[in-house]
């Protein structure tokens, strides 16, 4: 089988899937990205045949501001266009083609070869009230606001309508979109490497400072891809003058870089530091520490050495360092919020906080690590649950493997039977989570 992957980050979401597929020497696996990210180490890990395109422009200054994203995404499209017609020029002819569509770059793609599958990763769809959008009061959301949103799913719609399937990773974004394309969305997770990400009892840490810690103190975890206000970065801060006075042995470890990934921009500076500004005199710099971006292995043993991780989230896309501490046996304590409920059951396999109040986030983490043995059986669980729903091996990639062939086949209503989804609002077991939303 000829299976293209677009993603302008390759591999983003099919780091394991292409691998996947491009180990059948019976398929022939190729790999669009843009060339401003391209990664030599994709190529040579994988054995895929990369191609990129050049990064296109934005869009014009003059364009409505609601309509730039949309612009921006059709110059990507064009791209994308350009680089797999000049594949087909050269003989290749996908049967199957996964594609991220968030940026646009699958907007044509159809249209250049109508015989294709096209499987669309779908993410997110954006929503004006009840998601991310107004969800936190220190960031009020404007008129303005809500009609932007409204107008930033024209990529959305474009790409439902034009995909013959799609896979959302959760059953809350699942839900996100229309009703009218929900029956050709298949849930199913990334996947962890619940094999490689495991408790380790004996694992230490040496700060830059010289401080070393191992299971045997108190430490505190917090990790985001960026320490901003959608990874609820701000009400963490503002808890922590709480948590180290109840806990005057705690050491307070933060993984995350200083920029913005989800959101608005600060007006100066970072949020670290404006956070920094607000309760930093309250904070002792010698037990909280900023690590900045880690390598993963870094990362992971920092996760292994934590006594309870902190994971709060706007309702947005669910993190995969969520996952990742679960199955390395953390005591997660989570934001009471859509995505985290549908994986996280207070007092089974972690502990749920209202998303704004340090005072229960402080109240949970002075409990977790006042009674770690009690706290056991929440690890226990958590890596159970990571293990039974989100395995790579046993789990995702098996699913997406089987709807990759079913698609392929043209056999999804018999394989992936439609269901009627039960969010927002209900969280499902992971061992009863069907192929559909």
């Amino acid at each position: 089988m000829n299976i293209l992957f677009v993603h302008q980050n390759f591999p983003g979401q099919f780091k394991h899937l292409a691998p996947a597929l491009a180990a059948d020497k019976a398929n022939r696996v190729v790999a669009i990205a843009d060339r401003a990210n391209f990664r030599e180490r994709a190529v040579c890990v994988t054995g895929i045949e990369f191609h990129t395109y050049p990064s296109p422009k934005g869009a014009c200054a003059q364009t409505h501001h609601y309509l730039r994203g949309l612009e921006t995404g059709v110059r990507r499209g064009q791209a994308v266009y350009r680089m797999a017609d000049e594949l087909r020029k050269r003989g290749f002819a996908p049967d199957l083609i996964c594609c991220h569509p968030g940026w646009g770059e699958g907007l044509y793609l159809k249209d250049l070869f109508p015989r294709a599958k096209l499987l669309n990763y779908f993410e997110f769809f954006y929503h004006a009230e009840g998601v991310d959008v107004g969800f936190d009061p220190e960031f009020p959301a404007t008129e303005d606001d809500r009609l932007r949103v409204r107008t930033k799913n024209a990529l959305n719609l474009f790409n439902l309508a034009a995909c013959d399937w799609g896979i959302a990773p959760t059953h809350w974004q699942c839900s996100l979109h229309p009703p009218e394309y929900r029956d050709r969305i298949s849930v199913i997770f990334d996947g962890i490497r619940t094999d490689q990400v495991i408790p380790n009892p004996d694992v230490a840490v040496t700060l830059k400072t010289g401080v070393r810690l191992t299971r045997a103190d108190e430490i505190i975890t917090f990790a985001a891809r960026s320490l901003e206000p959608y990874r609820g970065f701000h009400v963490f801060l503002r808890s922590l003058p709480e948590i180290l006075r109840r806990r005057p042995k705690a050491q307070v470890l933060i993984v995350g870089r200083d920029d913005v990934s989800y959101g608005r921009v600060p007006k100066s500076g970072s949020y670290r530091q404006l956070y920094l500004n607000e309760v930093g005199a309250s904070i002792d710099p010698a037990r909280v520490h900023f690590l900045d971006n880690l390598p993963y292995r870094r990362y992971l043993e920092i996760l292994q050495a934590s006594s309870v991780h902190v994971y709060l989230t706007y309702p947005f896309v669910l993190s995969w360092s969520m996952l990742e501490a679960m199955s390395a046996g953390c005591l997660v304590i989570g934001s009471r919020t859509a995505p985290v409920e549908e994986v996280l059951i207070h007092g089974e396999n972690g502990l749920l906080v209202d998303f704004f109040s340090t005072a229960q986030i402080a109240d949970a983490v002075d409990q977790a690590l006042a009674h770690p043995d009690r706290m056991q059986q929440l690890r226990d669980a958590a890596r159970r649950t990571a293990v039974a729903g989100y395995d790579l091996k046993s789990v995702c990639l098996p699913r997406q493997l089987a709807l990759i062939n079913a698609l392929a086949q043209g056999v999804l209503p018999s394989l992936f039977p439609s269901v009627s989804p039960e969010f927002p609002g209900t969280r499902r077991r992971p061992d009863s989570i069907p192929g559909l939303c």
